[in-house]
This record gives structure tokens, sequence and C-alpha cells, in this order.
């Protein structure tokens, strides 16, 4: 099995050395999409030789950066995607389950809810636990799936699966679109468990994001378009979120 690794990064210094260390151990193939970063970064990267390179000149966002991935994926002959964050949330060391768990899926997703783990940090930032509840129990119950974390970016993708999805979203909802698109392609979908680590519970999303009522909207817009770019959800659409009711 052909195993390519992506790593998303946007001023990430404090982390990436140490990031792609521990990657190596378990991926020889390393994509680093770097989006537009402005701190020491694209520096630290040019001294990494067997480390490919995706560079943004400005900054495009979240979902943006995983496109390239998807894009640069499907022109190599890798037969797995492997994308994480380079923040430290995700453990390399996960990665051989992801492959493991892919043998009957297409998709397999980190979860960090299903499960508990030592490493846990001691507590989750309240809005991000309420906002990605809330989703999460929205799109199971419209597209039928038993998710436990919509968010989460640690995540495989055979390469059949790539090739079915058509990833528009630029921002930190592109997950949400990905798994309307699986559901409406009829992809197989697994998640598996993670540790819950955050690292840095200040961290911000940026901008309007940072207001948690706005980011949940923002999100349930995303999960409408991407339902309403597909012709055969409408009847979908209609039955979902309160301001989608008016199409009855």
């Amino acid at each position: 099995m052909q195993l390519l690794t992506a790593i998303p990064v946007y001023n990430e210094e404090r982390h990436l050395e140490s990031v792609l260390e521990e990657v190596r151990r378990y991926s020889s193939r390393i994509l680093v999409i770097d989006d537009g970063s402005t701190d020491h970064t694209p520096e630290l990267l040019a001294r990494q030789s067997d480390v490919q390179v995706v560079t943004h000149p400005r900054n495009r966002g979240y979902g943006s950066a995983l496109i390239s991935a998807f894009s640069h994926a499907l022109t190599t002959d890798c037969d797995v995607l492997i994308t994480m964050d380079c923040d430290g949330q995700h453990e390399p060391a996960r990665i051989p389950v992801l492959l493991e768990a892919i043998h009957d899926a297409d998709i397999v997703s980190g979860s960090r809810y299903l499960r508990d783990f030592r490493q846990n940090t001691l507590a989750t930032p309240a809005d991000r636990r309420h906002i990605n509840e809330t989703i999460t129990r929205e799109l199971n119950e419209l597209l039928g799936f038993n998710l436990t974390d919509a968010f989460c970016g640690f995540k495989a993708y055979r390469r059949d699966a790539l090739k079915r999805l058509r990833i528009t979203e630029t921002g930190w909802g592109m997950p949400l679109q990905v798994w309307v698109q699986a559901a409406l392609c009829g992809l197989r979908v697994k998640e598996v468990g993670v540790p819950r680590l955050y690292l840095d519970p200040n961290r911000a999303f940026g901008g309007v994001l940072n207001d948690a009522d706005e980011r949940l909207a923002y999100y349930r817009q995303v999960i409408q378009q991407a339902l309403a770019d597909n012709s055969t959800s409408s009847d979908w659409l209609c039955e979902f979120l309160p301001t989608s009711r008016s199409c009855r």
C-alpha cells in the first residue's frame, strides 16, 4: 500500500520540526501544504529535503490547503492519503491505526470522543464541544451516519474516494462538505478513537468565527450549500435546518 501523509500548516514554526520527525517514523512520503505562512515556517521547510512542499502565496484557509493535498495526491501513485494537523493535536503514532481500519472503508476519521485516553487533556473548550456535538448530531440525523466527531482532521482516504469528492469549501467547514459528499456518493465511512489533545485552548479561528454563534451559523450554511450543490439532495435539504423549511 502506497501511503502519502499530508499536513496543512499556517505559521507552525513551533511544532513543525518535531511533528515531521515523528511522522517520518510511520510515513516515508510526506507532503506539507504551507498556506501562506508569515513566520519562520517557510525557512524551516526549506531544510526538509525529504518533504514535498506545496506553497500558497497567501493564506487561503484550512479547506483550501486540503484541496491542494487532495489534488496533489491524485497526481501521484499513492493508494491512501493521510491528513493530519501540525499543532500537536494529532499523534503520528495513530497513523497505523487509521491504515488498519481502512481495509473495509473508503474514509476513516479520527474521533476525539469515541472513547477516553489517558492522554486526553482535562477539558475541551466549552464552545467547541457544544458546536461539535450539535453539528455532529445534525449530520447524523440528516445523513444516516453514526459519527461522534464531525470535525477531526486526522483522516485516511482511499484514492478512489478522493476521485469522487469535489471539495470547494476553503474554510474551517470543509470537513462538513466531505461528510455530505461521502453520504451522497455512498462511501463507506468509519471512525477510530484518537486522544483529545487541546494544547492551546485559546487558539482562535480568526475573524467572525471567533464568535461561537457565528461559527455555528457558518457550519450550518456549509452543510446546506453542500446539499444544495447536489440536485438529488433537495428533499433532504427541506427536512433539515429550520432555515430551510420554507422550501416545503
